[in-house]
């Protein structure tokens, strides 16, 4: 588990290709030093293509390392860097990946399909070191990625409940809509899985 490579990665630069607060927050809960360079990759995969919500997830997370780790490069300041995170996350409804609202409007439209059902999170990872030899390319970067899914319960939902969370302004930067750590907890019924996962980053994994 990472606890016992703490020591050895506090010696490391680590970079987060992430904007999200709430990944920061996790590494550093986990005693870890990084530094953000949130990625500017455009989340415009075809979702299609993909056999799971998590493959997509993982793919997009690898396109967000890639792209903080080319841009390094551009800036010659990749040379120090050892280690490079990309995560994204998603839910799953019914065959649907909902990402970040666009507007309340669909944030409202969101939760409204989450109201009293069971949805899936799942967050794709990529962990991208700038200067390991990839064995199966022979050449530099070496990527490994993977994707963790949690089930998530809403609880039943009326209009006043949803308009009231919808108010919070926290919805709005947050896939399917809610954040569980936050006031969005009060809306979940039941989790079963990694917890950790729905914030944004499975940690035990």
């Amino acid at each position: 588990m990472l606890i016992r490579h703490t020591p050895l990665l506090l010696s490391k630069r680590i970079v987060l290709a992430s904007a999200s607060p709430r990944r920061f927050e996790l590494f550093q809960r986990m005693g870890l030093k990084v530094e953000v360079i949130p990625s500017t990759f455009e989340e415009t995969l075809d979702k299609l293509q993909y056999a799971t919500p998590g493959d997509y997830a993982a793919e997009t997370a690898t396109h967000k390392a890639i792209e903080v780790s080319r841009r390094l490069i551009q800036l010659e300041s990749q040379r120090n860097v050892d280690l490079i995170v990309g995560a994204d996350t998603v839910v799953e409804l019914d065959g649907m990946i909902l990402e970040k609202p666009r507007d309340e409007k669909d944030a409202f439209r969101m939760l409204s399909l989450l109201s009293g059902r069971q949805h899936k999170v799942y967050t794709g990872v990529v962990i991208l070191l700038p200067h390991a030899t990839d064995p199966t390319l022979g050449q530099a970067p070496l990527l490994r990625s993977f994707y963790e899914e949690t089930a998530v319960e809403f609880g039943n939902l009326d209009e006043a409940t949803i308009t009231a969370y919808i108010a919070t302004g926290e919805p709005m930067d947050k896939a399917g809509s809610y954040g569980i750590q936050d006031a969005g907890a009060s809306l979940v019924k039941s989790v079963n899985g990694c917890f950790y996962n729905v914030v944004g980053f499975p940690i035990h994994r």
